[in-house]
């Protein structure tokens, strides 16, 4: 016998918790299926452990900085299984919140692997269950190459896995996974050499962010080599790796080698076809504005849909697709726009909005952009030689402000509220007319000229 429900989410990561959690609310019946631990890879294997070991990093750094403040630290060592096993037993506590959580809100966990049957129907572990309105959340998989010695190599998952710190680790990749793991290891203590196949990191990202980012990593002490693209991967006597390139680099004696090379969306065993729904190129479920597969009661959202893949995404986007389905807000649904992100790197990076590059391209001449590069308090103290920069770009003779991109201590935090400011249509004025807070680094961006 097929049980049914008002709203099956698949997935019980951030997109098919909430919007199971939210659709409950407004009275819906409401199951999640999932064959992995509850809050999907943000909880288990990214955001949240990610900045456990980012915290950890961190107060490396600290240390270091300690002696321009007149402390002596003295030698001290780290222990990084102790910080594995604080973090994980972290993780596992948010994991048995979620089952209380899912009891609680009187939505149904259903533990196992969901298949279509039919565009109402879904098969898990041999028992049927239908809904009106079907929710793909799957999220997605660490991508690999397909190369000689793939397998040789760990993903940001085995990265999690970790029992010891590695003495030598190879980090494949450019974007915001392959800088952040990068950047933790080399402050506790890896020695790290980050393989880019083109020139510049972190593409898609403002070039004041790229460079600036480039080069306090090479102060840092990381290695990165750009242009260089890996083409085989051996072992070399019981430990030690070897990775072959196209451009006749041989680099070797290697502990570990981590891909941080994408992301994966996690389709393929859904059966899709069953239902209609039909996947893109690259294995994504399209959805509308709406979250809307050309399905009609089938939507799909987070990370597989292909849009932005940010777990604060996930969770405005179901939540607001419940409040649509139940709650009577018929025109409810998520503007991909003035997006705001951070990359937890060493230093972290926020930013909102238009690039320089992308208000170019759209508003041509009438881009008008302020910048600052300066020397924060704390490390003009602490004697590192860390730099924070600033950028806004705005457009019009109001000088709208499209976008905001900052680099330095402390920006992961400070840039909430510039995005709200954004979000609402500020111009170059408002920010101008705000009373600074001093001392601090933000008040640049109310001061610049």
């Amino acid at each position: 016998m097929t049980k049914h429900y008002d709203l099956i989410a698949i997935g019980a990561g951030s997109g098919g918790l909430s919007v199971a959690e939210r659709a409950a609310r407004y009275g819906a019946k409401c199951a999640v299926i999932e064959h992995g631990p509850l809050g999907g890879t943000c909880v288990n294997v990214g955001c949240v452990p990610k900045k456990v070991m980012w915290f950890g990093a961190g107060l490396a750094h600290a240390l270091e900085d300690a002696a321009g403040f007149g402390f002596s630290v003295g030698e001290y060592s780290f222990d990084w299984a102790s910080l594995k096993q604080a973090r994980d037993r972290y993780v596992h506590n948010i994991n048995s919140w979620y089952h209380t959580y899912l009891a609680d809100s009187n939505i149904d966990e259903i533990v196992g692997t969901a298949r279509f049957i039919d565009a109402r129907t879904l098969e898990v572990a041999g028992e049927r269950y239908s809904a009106d309105h079907i929710v793909i959340a799957v999220g997605g998989y660490p991508s690999v190459p397909d190369l000689p010695g793939v397998e040789l190599g760990i993903t940001s998952d085995g990265f999690f896995a970790l029992e010891q710190l590695p003495r030598r680790v190879a980090v494949v990749g450019s974007g915001y996974i392959a800088v952040e793991l990068a950047g933790v290891l080399n402050a506790l203590g890896s020695d790290v050499t980050l393989l880019l196949r083109r020139e510049t990191l972190l593409r898609g990202f403002d070039a004041m962010l790229r460079e600036s980012l480039m080069e306090e990593m090479l102060n840092a002490g990381v290695n990165i080599l750009a242009g260089t693209q890996v083409t085989s991967v051996t072992r070399q006597g019981d430990e030690a790796l070897c990775i072959e390139c196209s451009n006749g680099q041989r680099l070797e004696g290697f502990e570990q080698l981590i891909w941080a090379i994408g992301r994966t969306p996690a389709t393929a065993g859904l059966n899709l076809a069953a239902a209609g729904v039909e996947i893109d190129a690259a294995g994504f479920v399209p959805s509308d504005e709406y979250e809307q597969t050309h399905v009609a009661g089938i939507y799909s959202l987070g990370d597989v849909n292909g849009k932005i893949a940010l777990t604060p995404v996930a969770i405005a986007a179901a939540r607001r697709l419940a409040d649509r389905l139940f709650g009577g807000m018929s025109e409810r649904h998520l503007v991909y726009e003035n997006v705001p992100s951070v990359v937890f790197s060493h230093p972290p990076i926020g930013t909102v909005g238009l690039t320089e590059e992308q208000a170019r391209a759209d508003h041509g001449d009438a881009v008008k952009i302020y910048s600052t590069r300066f020397t924060p308090m704390y490390h003009a103290i602490s004697g590192r030689s860390e730099q924070t920069a600033m950028k806004l770009v705005t457009v019009g003779a109001q000088e709208r402000v499209v976008g905001c991109h900052i680099i330095g201590l402390g920006a992961d935090e400070m840039l909430q509220g510039f995005a709200v400011a954004i979000r609402m249509g500020a111009t170059k004025r408002d920010l101008d007319d705000t009373v600074a807070l001093h001392p601090t680094s933000a008040e640049e961006l109310v001061t610049m000229r």
